[in-house]
């Protein structure tokens, strides 16, 4: 059975700016230990990657197309050549208010995985916000929260914090313990 690992840009393979833009070369900082942790999970665990990533208001003056997509596919290429590879990547362009089945912790941009009823209980969504954690509630996967803020998100969930507990298999700030967890389960 493939298992996937759904991926949260910022805050989780990048470091999140203070204000919540990586609209520029300088703003990336990527995540400590990223490259070797999640690299050794790809090359021994046998995940795919997807990145799943809300980026509000992508495309309008908050964040102009030209300044994104530039830091974007640098980052893409940089875990590239470090063989990390992503399968799939699903940006939604949405406002939290607009309530968007696309964004996160709707599951539109990744209706296909169940539409063609990929089982995902063995699936993993990281992320660093609460939103995160109900994407992997509402496809059927585990949550692995990094960062553990507990205000990021917390406006924007629909489930009550304690079934959202249900989901969560690890709190970490370390990509480390999220390769010896996963490590863990491996038969």
């Amino acid at each position: 059975m493939q298992r996937f690992l759904f991926l949260d840009r910022d805050g989780t393979i990048v470091l999140e700016p203070s204000d919540y833009k990586v609209d520029s070369y300088e703003k990336i900082d990527f995540y400590p230990g990223v490259f070797y942790w999640l690299g050794r999970i790809v090359h021994e665990l046998d995940y795919k990657l997807i990145m799943v990533t809300n980026q509000d208001g992508l495309g309008q003056e908050r964040l102009p197309e030209e300044l994104f997509w530039p830091p974007h596919r640098f980052i893409i290429k940089t875990f590239a050549g470090e063989g990390i590879h992503f399968l799939e990547v699903h940006i939604d362009r949405t406002y939290a208010h607009e309530n968007a089945p696309t964004r996160k912790p709707g599951t539109a941009m990744l209706q296909h995985f169940l539409d063609e009823g990929i089982d995902l209980s063995t699936s993993y969504v990281i992320g660093d916000r609460l939103t995160d954690m109900e994407l992997a509630k509402n496809l059927g996967a585990k949550g692995i929260w990094i960062n553990q803020d507990p205000g990021l998100g917390a406006n924007e969930i629909h489930f009550a914090k304690n079934e959202l507990e249900k989901v969560i298999s690890l709190k970490t700030r370390s990509w480390e313990d999220i390769y010896y967890h996963l490590a863990s389960l491996e038969p």
